[in-house]
């Protein structure tokens, strides 16, 4: 009877207790299915299977308990998830649902008499994201729900209200750095934080990392049709003008990439991140010295006026301080760049809710890092400080020695030939006549990190804390990135990206205190002056004498009262 109503793919909408006619199948996976999952309650009328409806056919979706319950909006929720495993079922015998029992009761459980369309799950979900954007306590969590709602059927703290969470998805994973050992098998040292010397009487491990999968909340992008149709828009909705670049698909290094790997950019679902990690105080106390990093990625498939906002940003890693992490960074990422290779080599099965809820294979790939310079330091491997702290000019860093600090001159070589500037005396008596640094192509950077030797992690005095001299043939490397790690990571043209917020502040911030000679701000400084002496240049701003007191001429870039 539903032979002749399959869709033009072969698909047609299954029936069992797990899809609930809401996922898409062919044919002849239609009877295994049901022979599995066993058939939906409720569905006595066939209307998706060719028989015509009648006005008493009411929608109505059951759990696999049998219950009926008028549609709730978690409902969906759960057939997504639900689905997907049972997509990733393989042949066998029928499967149990046993796992999403708490889910289902929750889904049929009435928040109050009389309310059928929201459920208890319904309201602990929003419930929960309440207390997240208000930052309730957890303590504050358990006394709402002891006080406002003692008779409805609910979760009775926050530590069970996150267990049922993590069953739909939302959790994460707390990963301890040997975890059946009290002590550190490289240095001895307690794995447990001490009081005077001695364990307290709860363990408490000195670091925790909180692991945040990216893999299912990337398959969550196409359980919904609205969503899944905005993960194509990097290449229906890019724009069409060569000349004008809106999104970091219309970029060369996104096209660069997109012909080394054909394969992955054949399917435009495949997924494209970025990732951004940074540290701050949690505390809000600046006093107090505490730096926690979290590592967020970005999905650059949406449109750029959704894929930077809060509620598409997901948050992978979580990494504990005191300290930041610096060199040890790739430690840390460890977890995320192992799920990284398994979704670029094998991928993920995932329903595509915006195509007949098709099965489709999805891979996903890191196309760079967003960072301020001294995070890019940790995630790059090339430190940001010396004489060769420039990561593009690399060992060609033009640096010298100033008071108290290292300068980084001959900007004027990357200036057009013709510039007028080039041929100026003005700004240390010579004309410039280089051209700019060469580009270091990527077997010139991989023969570098091979040079560079490997080092211990940790901050142990007597390990990986003890600082060692890089040799001359090492340059500004302090690591190999983890990040070479990823199969396709070398192919990469632009692999770290600077934040412009810091910069453009502290340029402005320099540039303005500078031109209004702010004593607190500005750059030109005595010792500045003093550097110019030592140069033989500018003799017009060297400081001189006058009587006893040292005199400090006025630049033409400064303001005088009479230009304000």
């Amino acid at each position: 009877m539903a032979k002749p109503f399959v869709n033009d793919r072969g698909f047609i909408k299954c029936p069992c207790r797990r899809c609930l006619n809401n996922a898409s199948h062919q044919l002849e996976d239609l009877e295994s299915h049901i022979f599995r999952n066993g058939f939906m309650f409720g569905y006595n009328q066939w209307i998706h299977h060719g028989e015509p409806a009648t006005a008493n056919a009411g929608t109505t979706v059951a759990g696999p308990s049998g219950g009926i319950h008028e549609r709730d909006e978690m409902f969906d929720v759960l057939d997504d998830i639900i689905s997907e495993d049972a997509d990733e079922d393989a042949v066998g015998g029928p499967s149990s649902n046993d796992q999403y029992d708490d889910l289902f009761a929750a889904l049929r459980s009435e928040l109050y008499p009389g309310v059928s369309s929201f459920s208890s799950l319904n309201f602990l979900v929003k419930l929960m994201h309440l207390k997240v954007l208000n930052k309730w306590t957890n303590k504050s969590f358990d006394e709402l729900l002891k006080l406002a709602f003692p008779k409805i059927d609910l979760v009775e703290s926050h530590y069970e209200a996150k267990k049922l969470m993590t069953k739909m998805g939302l959790g994460y994973s707390s990963i301890h750095e040997n975890s059946l050992k009290d002590t550190c098998p490289v240095c001895s040292e307690s794995r447990w934080k001490l009081q005077s010397g001695k364990r307290s009487g709860k363990n408490v491990p000195h670091k925790v990392l909180h692991y945040f999968p990216v893999g299912p909340r990337l398959k969550q992008l196409f359980a919904t049709s609205k969503t899944a149709k905005l993960m194509r828009w990097h290449s229906t909705g890019k724009s069409k003008d060569n000349d004008v670049m809106r999104h970091p698909v219309d970029g060369k290094s996104w096209q660069e990439f997109d012909k080394r790997h054909p394969q992955f950019a054949g399917d435009v679902r495949n997924v494209r991140l970025g990732l951004a990690a940074d540290g701050f105080n949690p505390f809000g106390n600046m006093s107090l010295s505490y730096s926690m990093w979290p590592v967020v990625l970005t999905t650059y498939n949406l449109p750029p006026w959704i894929c930077m906002k809060a509620e598409y940003l997901m948050l992978s890693l979580l990494i504990p301080g005191p300290q930041s992490p610096g060199k040890d960074m790739d430690v840390f990422l460890r977890p995320l760049i192992d799920e990284l290779k398994e979704l670029w080599v094998h991928g993920l099965d995932t329903r595509d809710a915006a195509y007949e809820n098709g099965v489709f294979r999805m891979r996903a790939a890191l196309l760079w890092t967003v960072n301020d310079f001294p995070a890019r330091s940790s995630l790059s491997g090339w430190s940001g400080q010396g004489y060769r702290a420039c990561p593009t000019c690399n060992e060609d860093t033009p640096s010298m020695r100033v008071i108290g600090k290292t300068a980084y001159f001959g900007h004027r070589r990357f200036l057009a030939t013709n510039h007028h500037w080039r041929s100026s005396l003005q700004f240390d008596g010579r004309t410039e006549r280089k051209r700019p640094p060469r580009r270091f192509s990527t077997t010139d950077i991989l023969e570098q990190l091979r040079r560079v030797k490997t080092g211990i992690p940790g901050k142990h005095p007597n390990y990986g804390g003890v600082k060692r001299k890089r040799g001359d043939d090492e340059l500004n490397w302090r690591k190999k990135s983890i990040f070479y790690e990823l199969p396709y990571w070398a192919t990469i043209e632009l692999k770290h990206n600077l934040d412009v917020m810091h910069i453009e502040k502290n340029v402005c911030d320099s540039l303005l205190g500078t031109l209004l000679a702010d004593p607190h701000k500005s750059k030109d400084t005595d010792n500045a002056r003093r550097d110019l002496a030592k140069l033989g240049i500018r003799h017009e701003l060297h400081l001189f004498e006058d009587g006893n007191k040292l005199m400090k001429p006025a630049a033409d870039y400064t303001f005088s009262k009479a230009n304000l």
